[in-house]
């Protein structure tokens, strides 16, 4: 089936995109993980479930460019905040922009209480065949809000 004519014209691709982070400079993220938000939920003693009525945090996981040595130094730095003794500002706001073809935004969330919880350096291979090195940074989210 083809979903030509079906779809409305200015999409937003899944290329197109912005995850910012207030107090840090411009990142270049190549891969971002979608926002995933659940709800608590409480289970009865009739065996069915409720809402708990609270969102719980959630994960966003990124990936930037090893040879980008400014932009990985900050995100080392901003990782450090995090560790004993850990600073008062480590948590930090970020913003992730959906945009569209012609570069209009399509959605806009705040992620609130953003956070670094794990560094995973790239793994290495030497019959690979070049394809860049990529440090994968995990992003803990208290919650976020529609902009």
């Amino acid at each position: 089936m083809t979903l030509k004519n079906l779809i409305q014209p200015n999409h937003a691709p899944i290329n197109k995109y912005e995850l910012l982070v207030l107090g840090l400079p411009s990142v270049l993220f190549t891969d971002v993980t979608g926002i995933e938000q659940e709800t608590q939920k409480v289970t009865l003693p009739d065996r069915t479930a409720a809402s708990g009525g609270q969102s719980e945090p959630f994960e966003v996981v990124a990936k930037l460019p090893l040879h980008h040595t400014s932009e990985v130094s900050a995100i080392e730095a901003w990782y450090k905040e995090g560790q004993d003794p850990v600073t008062a500002n480590y948590k930090k706001t970020g913003t992730m922009i959906y945009k569209a073809i012609n570069d209009t935004i399509v959605k806009s969330y705040s992620l609130i209480g953003t956070w670094i919880s794990k560094l995973k350096y790239p793994d290495t291979d030497m019959t690979n065949e070049g394809e860049p090195a990529l440090l994968e940074v995990t992003f803990t989210v208290d919650d976020y809000d529609l902009l």
